[in-house]
């Protein structure tokens, strides 16, 4: 039997995808970062690598809604990196 892929959900488009199809980005206490290994610790949030997501992602500063908190501009365009590299 194959083992359990965990699900989670874009916070753009409201999908549900396999948790490694996902960009992670995590708010510890202040501090925001993008969380390539998936282990970081904090509260996390997740955007699929979809172009017409991450378009909208920056424009509706989706991020900001999902921590209810200012995420700094730097957070968004790493982001966009991580899915250009990916």
């Amino acid at each position: 039997m194959a083992k359990h892929q965990p699900k989670r959900m874009c916070a753009v488009c409201r999908e549900s995808y396999d948790k490694q199809q996902l960009i992670r980005i995590v708010k510890s206490g202040e501090n925001f970062s993008v969380d390539l290994s998936g282990k970081l610790s904090g509260r996390g949030c997740y955007v699929c690598k979809n172009p017409q997501c991450l378009e909208k992602l920056v424009k509706s500063k989706a991020l900001n809604r999902a921590f209810k908190a200012e995420v700094p501009q730097e957070i968004y365009k790493q982001v966009l990196e991580v899915a250009k590299v990916e």
